[in-house]
């Protein structure tokens, strides 16, 4: 028996010892985001915006990130590009642009309800040549536009919530003998479960909407040519701006066939995208 005691606290000691070193290194690794966050607010504030990229897109690489995090990047790019006017260059003449509208895309799947993030996305969008999207039908955009005001997580644990709290209310239903509070909780019961079946086909539908299709943003410096198939030498379709953001449908050799906004499907160098 005392064998067994002396094997089983080996165990324990040794996943102990193997947690702490990566205790430590999660903590180190936040301690140098925090402050290499904190370098680049300074950096924004003193109008240092290569700085502040710098700044944060190391917090991005310790993978510390956040909705905020990728917000005040995309700010810091967005004001890069336009302080080329400054020396006389054309503004965003070095890809800023579309690592703004990048950025800015990735804080909204963090947060759909970042209102800054998506009013400073629509502005930077202005600057791109980025087509309309097709029309959908008013059933759709409505169910798109309940869908994005939460990210995936938030509404599962809206229907979580919805669940538990439906069970208490079923117990009081069962348990209570007022008559009143019965028919109460009965009409709430089922406002409940109404409420579990919305949010959890949110939750459902978000996730399937992130999962089903793979997006890009085009970072080259100015525009690039999209083909009509993976050569070079072959037609080309359209030369979309930095900043537009497109489908991403399958690879072949360094190409990637896309879709824009408007439905139209091209091949594009892998080179000048990046992923959200």
């Amino acid at each position: 028996m005392t064998r067994r005691l002396y094997i089983l606290l080996g165990v324990v000691l040794l996943m102990v010892g193997l947690t702490v070193p990566v205790d430590l290194c999660a903590a180190e690794a936040r301690t140098k985001a925090e402050a290499r966050w904190a370098e680049g607010i300074a950096a924004y504030e003193d109008k240092d915006y290569k700085r502040a990229v710098e700044c944060f897109e190391d917090v991005v690489a310790l993978n510390e990130v956040s909705a905020d995090l990728y917000y005040n990047l995309a700010n810091a790019w967005f004001k890069l590009g336009q302080q080329q006017d400054v020396s006389s260059a054309r503004p965003f003449g070095s890809g800023e642009l579309g690592h703004a509208v990048l950025n800015y895309r990735r804080a909204l799947m963090l947060d759909p309800s970042h209102d800054d993030a998506r009013y400073n996305l629509d502005i930077a969008v202005e600057h791109t040549n980025d087509t309309e999207p097709l029309p959908a039908s008013f059933i759709s955009q409505l169910w798109s536009s309940l869908r994005e005001g939460a990210a995936p997580n938030s509404w599962a644990v809206a229907s979580l919530v919805a669940l538990v709290v439906m069970l208490v209310v079923v117990l009081i239903y069962l348990l209570v003998p007022s008559i009143v509070i019965r028919k109460v909780s009965f009409f709430v019961a089922g406002a409940l479960f109404l409420a579990l079946l919305l949010t959890a086909s949110m939750a459902s539908s978000a996730k399937r909407a992130l999962e089903s299709e793979s997006r890009a943003v085009v970072v080259c410096d100015d525009t690039t040519p999209v083909h009509a198939s993976p050569d070079s030498a072959s037609k080309v379709i359209r030369e979309p701006s930095q900043g537009v953001t497109l489908s991403m449908l399958r690879e072949h050799n360094g190409w990637v066939e896309i879709r824009f906004a408007d439905g139209e499907k091209g091949w594009i160098r892998r080179s000048v995208i990046i992923p959200l």
